[in-house]
C-alpha cells in the first residue's frame, strides 16, 4: 500500500480517517478486505510451486557478520521510536482541537452582550442597563431568570490563538524533522546491510554452483539457476532488507496506538473494538467467498483451457479436417461458465466492500454518539481526549493490516532461501576443486573401460552404457562409431569424468581415474567439440584457456599446427579480434579451429574429438581434418565421427550399439563383417552417389550456395522439436561414405552444446516478440464497446462513492463544531443528526458499492470472454508453420489465452470504477474547500504535490529500484550465464575458478549501487513521512490566524485540512493502480497483434480457385522446402514426382528425408520456398484453402482422437455439414471398425478418452480410417499408418485401407516393404529428392538403392 502510512498521518490528525479503511477497500490490503481475484489465483498458484519453508526467519540473516547485526539493531531501534511518532502526534493533536474548541467557547459566551470578561473570567455585566426589568417575575423569560445563575467562571483573554497555534506548528515540525532522520537511519541500515549479505550469498551460491558435479546440472536447467541467482536471491533481499525496519515501524504504531486508545479512555476504546468484530467477520466471509468463487472461475476456466490446449496440440488433424470453427463454438460455450462465476464474484466482491464501508461508517456514527456523551453528560473526556481514542485506535488498526504483506515477503524470503542455502551446504559429488587425489609420474595414456554401466542423473530409467568394455591404446587413434544415443559421447564424458560410472570403472594406465586428481586429469587433455564453444573475449584469450600462463610463441605454434595462423593474420587486430558472444562473429570453421588450438596450446596427451569436423562445410572441413591428423601423431586420441573420411585411417574402429562395444578393428575388416559399419555404410553410400550425381549437374553458384545451406548449422535455433527430430534423423547417418557434401545428419547441437549464442540470440528475439506497444485504449473499450449501459451505471456508482469521502470530512467537522455549543439540548439535537446522517451515508454507500462490484464485473466478464474467444479463433486460423516456432506452443497459446485476455479487463471495467471514484473525490473535495475557505484551501493545495509526490515515491520504492539492481546485477549475470551454459567446456579445461574470481569481481558494482540506493530510499522515505507533519503544522498555524483575525469559525479549519488531505490520498491511491494499468495496456497490445497478424496460408478466407470435377491429379515440380523454425536445414532439395487419379504412389527413405514434408505441402500446411505443386493443374498456392482440404482425407502414424465419443470422432470427418448415423455406419464398416465398436457397452457414444487413450492402437487407427472416408476425398495420404501396430492388427488395418484406396489418388508413407510393394509408383528419397522410381520390379532390376534395401532387409526408416 504505497502511500500508506502517509495517509494514516494525515488522518490522524485531520480527522478525515476514514480513508483509513477505505485503503483498505480498494486496494488489495492486509487485513480489511481480501484481494480481489487474480491476486487469488496467483497466490493459490504460487503456494503450489513454492518450496516448503524450511529456513526459519532468523536464519535468514546466517551470513551477516557482527558489524551487520549492529547496523540492523540501531537499524531496528530508529523503526520503533518512528512507529511511535503517530500516536506520539495524536497527542498534540488533542490538545490542539481542545485549544480551539475552548476559544471558541469564549467567543460563543462573549457574543452574548449580558457578559463580559473581567480579570479573565466571564461574568454577567453588572451595569446592564439595556432595557427595563418588568417587575411581576411572571413574564420573566429564561434569559432574566439565567441572570441570576452564577457564571461558572469561565477563563477569558489568556488564550491568544494564534500563540497557541505557533507553539503546536513548532511541535509538528519537531515531531516532522524527527521522523525525516529516523526514516533515513531506519531504512538506510537495513539495506545497506542486506546488501552486504546477499553479495555474501551470490558469491557462496556461484562458487559452489561452480563445483557441482555435471550430473547435477543435468537435473537443474541453467535458465532456473539463472533465474534462481536473480529472482530467489532478490527474494531474500526483499525479507532481510527494508522490509523488516518497516514491518518494525508498523507494529510499534499498531501498540502506541491501543496504549493511547486505552490510557487516555479505556471506555470508549472498548466500545470501538467491540464493532471492529463485525469488520473481521465481513473480511473472513469476503475471503471465503472469493476464494471459493474464484476457484469455481478457475474450474469453469480450466474446462475451456483443456479444450483449447487438445485442439492446439492437434492443431494439424483439426486443421487437415477444416474443424477451426467447430471447436472456437466448443471453446465459446465452456467460456459462458466461467463467465458465470466472474460476474458472481464481482457482485460478492461489490456486496461485502458494500458492507464494509456501511460497518465503519456506523462505527463512526457509534463512537460520536456514545463519545459525545462522555464528553458533555459526564464531563469525563474532553473533545480533544474522544479524537486521541478514536484516531489511536483507527490508527492501530490500519497500521496492523499494512504490516501483513510485509509478512508475505519475509515467507517468499524464507521459501527461496530454502533452495538456495541447500545448495550452498550441498557437497558435490565429483568435486572439481578438491585437492584430493594421486598424480601420475608418467602418462602414458592407455584408456580402458571395464564393464562399465551407466545412466544419467536426469533419466535414471534410460541406461546409456551397458557393461561397456573398451581399450584404448597409447599412441593410437581410435574411432567411436554407431547410431545416436548409442553412448559413444557418453564414453567420452565419462573419460573426461563429467560422470562417474554406476557400475565397472574407467582405468588410465591401470589407475582408477577416480582415485586421480581431477584438475591434472582433465589437464591431460584437449578436447574439441561438434560446436565448439568459444567464451566471449578475443582469439588470444580464448587460447589461453587452454593453459594458463602460454606464452605468445606457444599460441602461434597451437595456431599454425591448427591450420588457424593464416586466417587469424588476415584479420584486421590479428590475435585480438574479438570472437563475439559464443563465438558468433566466426564462421564454423574458424571456431573450430581457434577450439583446437585451444586444445593443442594444453599439449595433452590424450586428444578427444567429438564429431570435430561434423558441422563445416567441405572446404573447412579439409582444412580442420588436415589439422586435426598433424596432431594426432604420438598421442592417444579417440575421434567420434561421421564421415567415412575421416575415420578410414584411423588405428582402430569400435562399433556402438545400444551401449555396447559390438565390433572392433580396421575398416576393411569391418566391412567384411557386415555388422553395424557395413549397414551403416551402405545406406549411406547408396544416398551420396545419387547425390553426387545431383550435384555434378547443378551449375557451380548454385551448388556453393546450396551446400552452405545444407551443412552451415550456424544460427540454428534450437528448438526442442528440431533437435529430437535432429537426434533420430541421424540414426543412419552416423558415418558417411566419402561425398562431396556433407550430410545433414547431426548438424544440430547435439543435445547438449547448445551454444550460448544461439540462446541469446534467441533471447533477443524473443524481447522483441515481447516490446509489443501498449495498445491504445480506445480500441480495448470498443471490443467493450457493446456493454456501455453497464459501464454508465457502475460509473454513476462509482462517482457516488468518491464522494463520500469529502461528504465524512463535513459531518466529522461538524461533531467539533457541536462541542463548542452553549445550549446543552441544540448541542444534543445536532449531535444525533449527525451520527444519524452517518449511518445514512453508510447505507448509500453499500449500495453503490454493490453497483459499481456488479456492474464493472459484467462488462470486464464479457469483454474478456469475447477477447478470449476472438483470440483462439486467431490462432486456429493462423499458418501451421506459426506453431512450430516454441513461442507458440500449446501450453505458451493456452496460457496467453488464459491470461491475457483477463488482464486486459485492468484497462476497462475496474479500472475506470477507480478513475471515476479518484476523480470525484478530488472534484468535490476541492470545490468544497474552496467554497468554505479559499485562502485556506490555497495555502494546503501548495502542499498536495508534495503529499501526492510522496505517494507516488512510496509506491515507486514497493515496486523497488528492481530495475536499477537488475542492470548492476547484468554484467555478473553475463558471466554467470556463461559460465552455466557452457559448464562442461569450462570443466573440460579447468577453468572454474577463473569464472568465480571474474563473477565475483563483478559483485563490486551491484553493492555499490545498492549503497548509494539505500541513502536515496532512506531519504525519499523519510520525506514521505514527515511531509504530512509539515503540512499540518503550515496550515493549523495559518488556520489560528484565520480564526483569530477573519472570524472564521474553527470547525471549517478541520473541514479543509481534512477533505484535500483525503483527496491527496485518493490521489495516490489513483496512481497505484497505474501498474495494472499499464500490464493490461500491454497484454491488449500482445492480443490484437495476434489478432491483426495475417496468416500466409489463410483458413477463413473464401479467396481462391474451386472447381467441380476434382480429379486427384498430383504433381510435384522441382519443390525446395525448408521449415520455417530451421531455415538452415534444406528439407526438400528439388523433388519431383507425380501421380494420377487413381494410382497409389509410396514414398520410401530414412528417416528426414522429406516424405511427411512433401505430404504436408500438399495438404497446404506449408507452402513450398520454390517450385510448384499441381492439384488437377492448379497451383496449390492459388487454391481455396478449405476447399484443397476437403478433398483430401489423412491418415497419420499416431492418429490424434479428440476426447468425445466414437460417434462423434468419426463425425469430425467432415465439419461441413451435418453427417447422419447411416453414414457413420457404413464408413465404420469399410473401415472394419464396426464389429468392435457394437461390442461395447455403450456403442458409438463410448467415449475414446483424452487423446484416444481409452483404445488400443489398432482401434484408433481403424477410427482414424473411418474419420478419413467418411469425408470421401479424391486424394488419400497414409502416413505411416500401420506402422506402429503389431502384426495381428496390421493385417485388418491394412485391409481396411486396401478398401479405401479404391478409385482415390493415394499416397503411402511407409517402412515395411509388403505395404509398398504393390503400389503403382515407389519413389525412392534420399536428402529431398528422389534418387529412383517406378514400380517394384522395375527397381529391383536396376540393383539400386531400393534393391539393396529389399535384400538386406535392413529397415528403411
Amino acid at each position: 500500500m504505497p502511500s500508506g502510512s502517509v495517509k494514516l498521518q494525515s488522518i490522524k490528525k485531520l480527522g478525515q480517517e476514514n480513508q483509513s479503511y477505505e485503503r483498505s477497500g480498494e486496494e488489495p490490503q492486509g487485513s480489511y478486505m481480501t484481494m480481489t481475484a487474480s491476486k487469488e489465483d496467483q497466490k493459490d498458484q504460487e503456494k503450489a510451486d513454492k518450496p516448503a519453508i524450511r529456513v526459519g526467519f532468523f536464519q535468514l540473516f546466517r551470513f551477516s557478520t557482527s558489524r551487520e547485526v549492529l547496523m540492523m539493531v540501531v537499524g531496528s531501534m530508529c523503526a520503533v521510536l518512528h512507529g511511535s511518532a503517530q500516536p506520539l502526534m495524536l497527542l498534540v493533536f488533542g490538545l490542539l482541537t481542545d485549544t480551539f474548541i475552548d476559544y471558541d467557547i469564549e467567543l460563543n459566551e462573549l457574543r452574548d452582550d449580558r457578559k463580559e470578561c473581567v480579570n479573565n473570567t466571564i461574568q454577567w455585566k453588572r451595569n446592564y442597563t439595556g432595557w427595563e426589568v418588568p417587575l411581576n417575575q411572571s413574564s420573566w423569560d429564561n434569559g432574566t431568570w439565567e441572570m441570576f445563575t452564577p457564571l461558572k467562571g469561565l477563563p477569558c483573554g489568556l488564550l491568544d490563538i494564534e500563540q497557541e497555534m505557533t507553539q503546536f506548528a513548532y511541535y509538528y515540525v519537531g515531531i516532522g524533522l524527527a521522523v525525516f532522520l529516523l526514516g533515513y537511519l531506519q531504512i538506510s541500515l537495513w539495506v545497506k546491510s542486506a546488501a552486504r549479505q546477499i553479495q555474501l550469498i551470490r558469491k557462496l551460491y556461484f562458487s559452489k554452483v561452480m563445483r557441482m558435479e555435471i550430473g547435477w546440472f543435468d537435473c537443474n536447467s541453467v535458465g532456473e539457476l539463472n533465474t534462481r541467482m536473480s529472482d530467489d536471491i532478490n527474494k531474500i533481499n526483499d525479507a532481510i532488507a527494508d522490509q523488516v525496519s518497516i514491518f518494525i515501524q508498523r507494529f510499534t504504531t499498531f501498540v502506541c496506538g491501543f496504549s493511547i486508545g486505552f490510557v487516555k479512555g479505556w471506555k470508549l476504546t472498548l466500545v470501538i473494538v467491540a464493532a471492529s468484530p463485525l469488520i473481521g467477520i465481513g473480511a473472513g466471509f469476503m475471503a471465503v467467498f472469493v476464494a471459493r468463487l474464484t476457484g469455481m472461475e478457475l474450474q469453469a476456466y480450466a474446462k475451456a483451457g483443456a479444450v483449447a490446449d487438445e485442439v492446439l496440440s492437434s492443431i494439424r488433424t483439426v486443421a487437415a479436417f477444416g474443424g477451426e470453427n467447430k471447436e472456437v463454438d466448443r471453446y465459446d460455450r465452456n467460456l459462458t461458465s466461467a463467465q458465470r462465476w466472474g460476474i458472481r464474484k464481482g457482485l460478492i466482491m461489490g456486496f461485502f466492500t458494500g458492507y464494509m464501508w456501511f460497518i465503519i461508517f456506523l462505527c463512526y456514527s457509534l463512537a460520536f454518539w456514545y463519545g459525545s456523551g462522555l464528553v458533555l453528560d459526564t464531563e469525563e473526556y474532553t473533545p480533544g481526549t474522544l479524537l486521541q481514542v478514536f484516531f489511536g485506535v483507527l490508527i492501530a488498526a490500519m497500521n496492523l493490516g499494512q504490516a501483513s504483506p510485509c509478512l508475505e515477503a519475509f515467507a517468499s524470503g524464507r521459501g527461496a532461501a530454502t533452495i538456495i542455502f541447500e545448495t550452498i551446504e550441498r557437497e558435490p559429488e565429483i568435486d572439481c576443486l578438491s585437492k584430493a587425489g594421486y598424480k601420475l609420474d608418467r602418462v602414458k595414456g592407455d584408456i580402458q573401460f571395464h564393464n562399465v554401466s551407466f545412466y544419467y542423473p536426469s533419466r535414471p530409467d534410460v541406461k546409456i552404457l551397458d557393461q561397456l568394455s573398451v581399450a584404448v591404446k597409447s599412441g593410437e587413434t581410435t574411432a567411436f562409431v554407431g547410431p545416436s544415443g548409442a553412448g559413444k559421447s557418453t564414453a567420452v564424458q565419462l573419460i573426461q569424468r563429467f560422470y562417474d560410472p554406476k557400475e565397472g570403472m574407467v582405468t588410465l594406465d591401470g589407475h582408477d581415474i577416480r582415485g586421480l586428481n581431477i584438475q591434472w586429469l582433465r589437464s591431460l587433455m584437449g578436447v574439441v567439440e561438434q560446436e565448439p564453444v568459444l567464451f566471449a573475449t578475443t582469439i588470444a584469450e580464448n587460447i589461453r584457456y587452454g593453459r594458463p600462463g602460454v606464452t605468445l610463441d606457444d599460441i602461434v605454434t597451437a595456431t599454425k599446427e591448427a591450420n588457424a595462423y593464416s586466417f587469424i593474420m588476415d584479420l584486421p587486430q590479428k590475435f585480438d579480434t574479438l570472437v563475439g558472444e559464443g563465438g558468433g562473429q566466426m564462421s564454423g570453421g574458424q571456431k573450430q579451429r581457434i577450439a583446437i588450438a585451444r586444445a593443442l596450446v594444453r599439449n595433452p596427451r590424450i586428444l578427444l574429438l567429438d564429431m570435430a569436423t561434423s558441422a563445416l562445410d567441405n572446404e573447412s572441413e579439409a582444412v580442420v581434418q588436415e589439422a586435426l591428423d598433424k596432431v594426432r601423431m604420438g598421442r592417444t586420441t579417440i575421434s567420434i565421427a561421421h564421415r567415412l573420411s575421416t575415420i578410414k585411417n584411423a588405428d582402430v574402429i569400435v562399433g556402438f550399439e545400444r551401449g555396447r562395444a559390438v565390433e572392433r578393428g580396421r575398416h576393411d575388416e569391418l566391412l567384411e563383417r557386415k555388422g553395424v559399419y557395413f549397414t551403416l555404410v551402405t545406406l549411406q553410400s547408396q544416398g551420396d552417389k545419387a547425390l553426387n550425381e545431383k550435384a555434378r549437374q547443378m551449375a557451380n553458384k548454385e551448388e556453393e550456395t546450396e551446400r552452405l545451406n545444407l551443412s552451415r548449422a550456424g544460427s540454428y535455433r534450437a528448438s526442442l522439436r528440431a533437435s529430437i527430430r535432429q537426434r533420430s534423423r541421424s540414426q543412419l547417418s552416423n558415418l558417411l561414405p566419402e561425398s562431396s557434401v556433407p550430410f545433414a545428419g547431426e548438424l544440430g547441437p547435439r543435445a547438449y552444446s547448445v551454444s550460448h549464442g544461439d540462446k541469446v540470440k534467441d533471447a533477443i528475439l524473443e524481447e522483441e516478440e515481447e516490446r509489443a506497444e501498449p495498445a491504445p485504449v480506445t480500441r480495448i473499450l470498443k471490443y467493450n464497446a457493446p456493454e456501455w449501459p453497464y459501464m454508465l451505471f457502475g460509473s454513476m456508482g462509482a462517482a457516488i462513492n468518491g464522494g463520500v469521502n469529502p461528504v465524512y470530512s463535513l459531518l466529522f467537522s461538524q461533531i467539533l463544531a457541536t462541542f463548542s455549543i452553549i445550549d446543552p439540548e441544540i448541542q444534543r439535537k445536532e449531535i444525533d443528526s449527525i451520527c444519524l446522517f452517518f449511518l445514512m451515508v453508510g447505507v448509500v454507500s453499500f449500495f453503490t458499492q454493490m453497483l459499481q462490484g456488479y456492474a464493472f464485473s459484467k462488462s470486464g466478464e464479457l469483454l474478456t470472454r469475447r477477447l478470449r474467444r476472438l483470440g483462439f479463433r486467431a490462432m486456429l486460423g493462423q499458418e501451421i508453420g506459426w506453431f512450430d516456432d516454441h513461442r507458440n506452443s500449446p501450453g505458451a497459446l493456452t496460457t496467453r489465452l488464459a491470461t491475457d485476455a483477463s488482464q486486459v479487463q485492468g484497462a476497462t471495467g475496474t479500472q475506470i470504477g477507480m478513475i471515476v471514484n479518484s476523480l470525484t473525490n478530488i472534484g468535490v473535495a476541492v470545490i468544497m474547500s474552496f467554497y468554505f475557505s479559499w485562502k485556506l484551501t490555497l495555502l494546503i493545495l501548495c502542499f498536495l504535490p508534495f503529499i501526492a509526490l510522496s505517494g507516488a515515491v512510496q509506491a515507486k520504492m514497493l515496486t523497488g529500484f528492481a530495475k536499477q539492481d537488475k542492470q548492476a546485477m547484468e554484467a555478473a549475470g553475463r558471466i554467470s550465464g556463461e559460465a552455466l551454459n557452457n559448464i562442461r567446456t569450462i570443466a573440460g579445461l579447468g577453468k572454474e575458478r577463473n569464472f568465480m574470481e571474474m563473477y565475483v569481481a563483478q559483485l563490486d558494482g551491484p553493492y555499490s549501487a545498492a549503497v548509494k540506493k539505500a541513502n536515496v530510499y532512506g531519504a525519499c522515505y523519510g520525506f514521505a513521512q514527515c511531509i504530512v507533519f509539515f503540512t499540518n503544522s503550515a496550515s493549523y498555524r495559518f488556520g489560528g490566524y484565520l480564526v483569530r483575525q477573519e472570524g472564521l469559525h474553527f470547525s471549517l479549519v478541520f473541514r479543509v485540512i481534512s477533505a484535500i488531505v483525503t483527496s491527496g490520498t485518493a490521489l495516490g491511491r489513483a496512481s497505484s493502480y497505474t501498474p495494472d494499468y499499464a500490464k493490461a495496456k500491454i497484454s491488449a497490445a500482445r492480443f490484437f497483434q495476434l489478432l491483426d497478424r495475417l496468416p500466409k496460408i489463410s483458413v477463413y478466407s473464401d479467396k481462391g480457385d474451386k472447381w467441380d470435377n476434382f480429379q486427384g491429379n498430383v504433381e510435384f515440380i522441382d519443390c525446395k522446402f525448408t521449415y520455417p523454425t530451421r531455415p538452415d536445414i534444406q528439407v526438400l532439395n528439388g523433388l519431383n514426382v507425380a501421380v494420377r487419379p487413381g494410382q497409389t504412389l509410396a514414398f520410401v527413405g530414412s528417416s528426414g528425408c522429406g516424405k511427411s514434408t512433401s505430404v504436408q505441402l500438399l495438404e497446404r500446411f506449408y507452402d513450398p520456398d520454390h517450385g510448384r505443386v499441381l492439384i488437377d493443374g492448379h497451383e496449390s498456392t492459388r487454391v481455396n484453402v478449405p476447399f484443397l482440404r476437403s478433398r483430401i482425407g489423412i491418415v497419420s502414424q499416431e492418429p490424434i482422437l479428440f476426447d468425445c465419443s466414437i460417434g462423434e470422432n468419426i463425425k469430425y470427418g467432415d465439419n461441413s455439414r451435418e453427417i447422419s448415423m447411416n453414414e457413420v455406419l457404413s464408413a465404420s464398416k469399410k473401415a472394419q471398425l464396426h464389429d468392435f465398436v457394437m461390442s461395447l457397452p455403450e456403442k458409438y457414444d463410448t467415449n475414446v478418452g483424452a487423446q484416444g487413450s481409452q483404445l488400443s492402437r489398432g482401434q484408433k487407427q481403424r477410427i482414424a480410417i473411418a474419420r478419413a472416408i467418411i469425408r470421401d476425398p479424391k486424394i488419400l495420404l497414409l502416413d505411416e499408418a500401420t506402422s506402429a501396430l503389431d502384426t495381428e492388427s496390421e493385417k485388418t488395418v491394412q485391409e481396411a485401407l486396401d478398401k479405401a484406396r479404391e478409385g482415390r489418388t493415394c499416397i503411402v508413407i511407409a517402412h515395411r516393404l509388403s505395404t509398398i510393394q504393390n503400389s503403382d509408383i515407389i519413389a525412392v528419397m534420399s536428402r529431398g529428392f528422389v534418387i529412383e522410381q517406378g514400380g517394384h520390379d522395375h527397381l529391383m532390376a536396376l540393383k539400386g538403392a531400393y534393391y539393396k534395401l529389399v535384400t538386406t532387409g535392413a529397415p528403411i526408416s
